[in-house]
């Protein structure tokens, strides 16, 4: 199977030893920024010069205490420096002035700007969408004045002193062409793609020993990255690779470890005028959501009473802001060992914050992960060989979540029963479509998946994901005790 990867995915393979060295995880890089250089440095057999990356790396790659460094290059000394990082643009409606911000260094919106012809030139990467990777090269535009003498007279209406964007080249090195990657696995047996796409997320397929339900499980993490608003809930135990999967492997999510949310932060702060992280990201995923907080009740009312109508229908409305947005909600917590319920029929909410005991709440969650069947990580389940690049695959994944074909093709096979709930059929709908771009990406039209494969892969792992969330709603109020999931049949095509 690997020289088939090889040969049909060529320049998106690349060798990813992760039991053998420990190099990448000293460097503290995400998946994707590892798979990129990896690509940049590795021969065909898969090995790279150590130095000669690591050199790349000190040079292009700062930390976020080189950033006093970096302006003191551009802004006191006047050079142009290059370097590896996101940006996020702005247009000014005023003045139509273009501004840039760097999150990762706290550069801010209103120090700096992006001249006209440099727009013109980088616009088409730099507007795709939210945060974008790329080679950024910064100089300085000296405050009006500044050759005369800048004095508190002359700088009266004059123009300030900003950091100013010079060029910008994509941080993606190919273009995605999301059909030839649905042709291409195509090739492969449903088998061999699950063992795909578990090494283009780091893990070794053969380390789970022929269990399929256990890789299933790992994958159905993915779900949310192919489907717009896919809220999820996984309880499970430490050291099964939460963190790493939800924050490390995708540029495209947000993964919020420990601290205070409020509705500034996740949707809109009124008094910055900014955007909260249901607007530049896939999905967000509270890691560890016992340990976080969300205000005093009056807050976390209002919150979790946002959280409520945003995970209905993606609006969401802050003073007199108004938007839609498509982030799914991914929440993650530790479990123990006694509270597991291989059933779900003991209430394994228990430990969640107060803001996620609403049943009303809970209820917009399509499904459940059961993160105890995904073993605890060790070195057999690091990847070792040819895999999938990351920094490709979840751009795929990204690209899909655009891609509406599949759920018409659901929406054309399942059979919804009459006075089925219909927040129990949205869920299962929108699960069974993630599955189906996942592990079906080929499937172009209803008949080019068998009613067998369609129910074992797709439907009947959706079912039992939002059957676990339906059995807790019942632990939680009597309102929904008693209430038997629809039963969902595959029409003849």
């Amino acid at each position: 199977m690997i020289e088939q990867l090889r040969d049909y995915f060529d320049e998106m393979v690349v060798y990813k030893d992760l039991k053998k060295s420990n190099f990448f995880s000293i460097l503290s890089l995400p998946s994707f920024m590892r798979d990129w250089l990896l690509k940049k440095f590795e021969d065909d057999n898969g090995e790279f010069d150590t130095t000669e990356l690591l050199q790349f790396v000190r040079k292009y790659l700062p930390r976020q205490d080189d950033w006093t460094a970096i302006k003191n290059r551009v802004i006191i000394e006047g050079e142009r420096v290059k370097f590896l990082a996101k940006i996020v643009v702005d247009i000014d409606i005023k003045t139509r002035e273009v501004s840039f911000a760097m999150p990762d260094f706290g550069l801010p919106f209103k120090d700096t700007i992006i001249e006209e012809r440099v727009w013109d030139n980088c616009k088409a990467d730099l507007l795709c969408g939210g945060e974008t990777w790329g080679m950024v090269e910064l100089a300085y535009r000296n405050p009006e004045g500044y050759d005369i003498g800048f004095t508190e007279k002359t700088a009266k209406g004059a123009k300030k002193g900003k950091i100013k964007l010079v060029s910008f080249k994509a941080f993606c090195p190919y273009t995605i062409d999301l059909e030839y990657y649905k042709d291409a696995m195509g090739k492969f047996r449903v088998s061999e793609r699950i063992d795909i796409l578990l090494g283009a997320v780091d893990y070794n397929a053969n380390g789970y020993h022929g269990d399929e339900e256990k890789k299933l499980t790992m994958l159905t993490r993915l779900l949310p990255f192919v489907e717009k608003r896919l809220n999820l809930i996984e309880l499970a135990p430490k050291g099964t690779g939460k963190s790493y999967l939800f924050g490390q492997v995708s540029r495209y999510t947000w993964l919020v470890t420990g601290g205070n949310i409020s509705r500034a932060k996740m949707f809109y702060d009124l008094n910055k005028s900014t955007a909260g992280l249901v607007a530049g990201n896939d999905f967000i995923t509270f890691d560890e959501v016992q340990k976080m907080s969300f205000g005093d009740k009056t807050e976390s009312e209002a919150l979790g009473g946002m959280l409520q109508t945003y995970l209905e229908n993606g609006s969401f409305r802050v003073g007199t802001y108004e938007s839609t947005a498509y982030a799914g909600l991914v929440l993650c917590g530790n479990i123990p060992k006694e509270v597991m319920d291989a059933d779900g029929y003991s209430n394994m909410f228990e430990g969640l914050p107060a803001i996620f005991k609403s049943s009303a709440l809970i209820d917009r969650f399509h499904g459940f992960i059961k993160g105890w069947k995904i073993p605890r990580m060790n070195d057999d389940l690091k990847v070792s060989g040819w895999a999938l690049n990351s920094e490709y695959f979840c751009s795929i994944m990204h690209e899909l979540r655009e891609d509406m074909s599949y759920r018409a093709i659901v929406d054309e096979l399942i059979e919804v029963p009459d006075a089925a709930d219909t927040r129990d059929t949205e869920a299962v709908k929108r699960i069974t479509t993630a599955y189906l771009k996942l592990l079906f990406p080929n499937v172009r039209k209803a008949n080019d998946i068998s009613a067998n494969e369609f129910n074992r892969y797709c439907l009947r792992p959706a079912r039992l994901m939002r059957d676990t969330i339906k059995t807790q709603l019942g632990i939680l109020d009597p309102e929904y005790k008693g209430k038997d999931m629809p039963v969902f049949n595959i029409k003849e095509v």
